[in-house]
């Protein structure tokens, strides 16, 4: 989540799982979707082919340190 920025993400290649608060949903090339500020939110890749997506940041701050991490299987 982030208290700052909204974030648009749009698939280059692969295929994406995109959680939105509540909402699960898959992505393909071509397909794009909005993350509004302060929405719970995920991005994995349910597939074997690499994911190549692109990421766009709006809003008032658009620093690293906006990132609210609720769960992180990366130790981040």
């Amino acid at each position: 989540m982030h208290h700052h920025r909204a974030e648009h993400w749009i698939v280059v290649s692969g295929t994406a799982r995109v959680t939105c608060e509540d909402k699960v949903f898959l992505m393909s090339e071509d397909e794009s979707t909005y993350i509004p500020l302060g929405h719970k939110h995920r991005l994995d890749n349910p597939g074997k082919m690499p994911l190549e997506l692109i990421e766009v940041q709006t809003g008032s701050y658009l620093g690293e340190d906006d990132i609210v991490r609720f769960e992180d299987i990366y130790g981040r």
